[in-house]
């Protein structure tokens, strides 16, 4: 099954744990990472009175049932010393799980897709880098990233290899 992610992070050097979390996934015999965006920066949302994020996507072919790679994504978080204060607040690192195949569930721990992935340019410009043409709610991510605000979100790495060295 193929899965796309979300990751971002403000704090300490979240480009780092973002690199890390993709290898710990690419590490595992059940998960493979198949198509990383480009890294970019990002105002804040939601909560704006922080540092700005970094943000990107990734495809990943997994093995794992949708609650099992949300586990994983959360110990990987965990070990990170995510902490969880203040919704849309500063953090060390997110990790999100925004599709898996066509798989649509409303689920007290885990919805698919991604509730509000198509209102956020931050999750929608680099998933758009490697999945445009991928449909969610009967358009495509390039279709919804028209209608969404993209204003201060920038490149901040334009190789889809940064995870690999960070």
């Amino acid at each position: 099954m193929r899965a796309t992610l979300g990751l971002g992070g403000n704090l300490d050097n979240p480009v780092r744990a973002m690199a890390l979390a993709l290898r710990a996934l690419d590490a595992r015999e059940d998960c493979q990472v198949v198509s990383v965006s480009r890294l970019y920066r990002t105002p804040p949302w939601g909560k704006t009175d922080q540092s700005f994020f970094y943000n990107s996507c990734a495809a990943v072919d997994t093995t794992l049932a949708p609650e099992d790679l949300l586990d994983v994504c959360l110990d990987i978080e965990r070990e990170m010393k995510r902490v969880r204060i203040e919704r849309w607040g500063p953090r060390t690192i997110d990790i999100d799980i925004l599709t898996y195949d066509a798989l649509e569930q409303a689920e007290p721990l885990l919805t698919i897709p991604h509730p509000r992935m198509t209102e956020r340019g931050f999750v929608l410009m680099p998933l758009a880098d490697f999945a445009g043409d991928l449909v969610i709610k009967g358009r495509t991510i390039k279709d919804w990233l028209r209608d969404v605000d993209i204003e201060g979100i920038e490149i901040a790495d334009d190789s889809r290899n940064w995870w690999q060295s960070a």
